[in-house]
């Protein structure tokens, strides 16, 4: 038996409860699909999805995708579909952006 308990060395923020969508336009989710062509370039794809209705209220493709063409899909996405009440995203280093936050 082990006779300490293991240090962690980051303490782990309590997860919050996930809202759950109860009609469309309620929380959008992104997050960024890489892949490659035959070529060999890579391109990334955001995806857009509506977490209730399940749909896609947009899709931006491109070999680099920067902040601003977040904004852009977002934007587009927005004038279609109307806007979200909430964004989930991943904590990754694409949607780390001061035109994103803007």
């Amino acid at each position: 038996m082990r006779a300490k308990k293991p240090k962690r060395r980051v303490q782990a923020k309590p997860r919050e409860n996930r809202i759950i969508p109860v009609k469309k336009n309620d929380i959008w989710s992104m997050d960024f699909v890489a892949d490659a062509l035959f070529t060999g370039e890579k391109i990334r794809i955001l995806t857009i999805v509506d977490a209730y209705t399940r749909e896609s209220p947009g899709i931006g493709i491109g070999f680099t995708y920067k902040g601003y063409n977040v904004v852009q899909t977002l934007e587009q996405a927005v004038q279609q579909h109307g806007l979200p009440k909430v964004i989930r995203v991943d904590n990754g280093p694409e949607f780390v952006n001061k035109d994103l936050d803007l």
